[in-house]
């Protein structure tokens, strides 16, 4: 299996002990019980469930035993914090899908062309963006009662919503658009929308994480590789505090639980960027390995392992004891050590491995 990896410094030398220090004190927490990670395998309909302590996958759902067809591709998922029931967003299907921690389906939703998934930390409620591979959907989100999958659709007047999540407070989510230079805020209990707009060239905002404290918010920008710092001092108006270059079509990032890292896979740079919001720099860039098209990232609860699904579908990896990649190659998550930067452990996965989520406490 390939393990080997570079990681590389970013700016100036001094940040090395800066950035070991970050690193260490992400992974402080207690550990928790064990936790599963959902993998979407958008190339054959099926999801790989992976153990967050064991490093192994426990199961391989197959959709299409479900009766799906094998063209659904699951594209997200969305855990409940206590990791009972699991989201699932079926593009070619209009499904959001509810599963049991145990992977029974108990419920579902249809909404055309489903894309990224948020949970409402405290009320009933996942909001669901629209894909990116939706070419002119209507200009709303969905929103999904949870306990028994209704959903209604709100109105956010731009074109093709696709970035969304929601602060732990609960009082507001985001969404964003694909196609204009324009986000909304709402606020979750009176459903008031608020517009703005960002400057500069068309950006394509792909995704939002919010720090744990809920003050800061990013999101990347497929189109010009920034990363968008927002401060969240007044959540209902976010104010752009920062961009940062975080390599070429950056996709689905997270931060440390303390807040102080986030981490960005960078999807045609075959890279993952370490970025301290403390300095305002990307501090190291991990390659190699299987990182390759590195999608969606997820983050352990005691902050140890990052894990970034990877595409892989021009065949950047090549599956242990193949010769060359096959005409389907195998997606990848990667495990990497955050105290080190190094690949932990290369877990083969379905093809074109995407969006990926697991319970969180922030």
């Amino acid at each position: 299996m390939q393990r080997h990896t570079m990681f590389r410094l970013r700016g100036p030398t001094v940040v090395v002990g800066l950035l070991v220090g970050a690193l260490a004190s992400a992974s402080m927490a207690n550990a928790q019980d064990s936790s599963f990670l959902y993998v979407c395998n958008q190339g054959n309909a099926t999801v790989s469930i992976i153990d967050m302590e064991s490093h192994e996958v426990v199961e391989t759902l197959d959709l299409k035993a479900l009766g799906f067809d094998a063209n659904a591709k699951p594209h997200h998922v969305a855990v409940e914090a206590d990791g009972s029931y699991w989201y699932l967003s079926l593009i070619a299907a209009g499904r959001v899908l509810k599963f049991t921690r145990d992977n029974e389906l108990v419920g579902q939703a249809e909404f055309s062309t489903p894309g990224m998934l948020a949970i409402h930390p405290t009320e009933d409620i996942l909001y669901v963006g629209r894909s990116m591979a939706a070419v002119n959907p209507p200009p709303s989100i969905g929103v999904v009662r949870r306990s028994d999958m209704t959903i209604d659709e709100l109105d956010v007047f731009f074109a093709r919503p696709h970035a969304i999540a929601v602060r732990k407070q609960g009082d507001f989510a985001y969404s964003a658009s694909l196609a204009v230079n324009q986000m909304a805020s709402l606020d979750t209990e009176t459903d008031a929308l608020e517009l703005m707009d960002l400057e500069g060239p068309t950006q394509t905002l792909v995704q939002f994480a919010i720090a744990p404290d809920g003050k800061t918010m990013v999101a990347t920008a497929q189109l010009t590789g920034l990363l968008f710092v927002f401060d969240l001092a007044e959540p209902a108006k976010p104010v752009v505090s920062d961009t940062i270059e975080v390599g070429t079509q950056p996709w689905h990032p997270s931060f440390s639980p303390n807040g102080d890292l986030v981490f960005v896979p960078a999807k045609e740079s075959n890279g993952v960027l370490v970025v301290s919001l403390k300095h305002h720099i990307a501090m190291a860039e991990i390659q190699g390995g299987a990182i390759s098209e590195p999608h969606g990232s997820a983050v352990s609860k005691d902050g140890r392992w990052l894990f970034v699904s990877n595409n892989n579908t021009k065949g950047g990896y090549t599956p242990e004891g193949a010769a060359t990649p096959d005409e389907n190659p195998v997606g990848t998550v990667v495990v990497i050590d955050t105290e080190s930067l190094r690949i932990e452990k290369v877990i083969e996965v379905g093809p074109n491995a995407t969006g990926i989520g697991a319970a969180r406490e922030y």
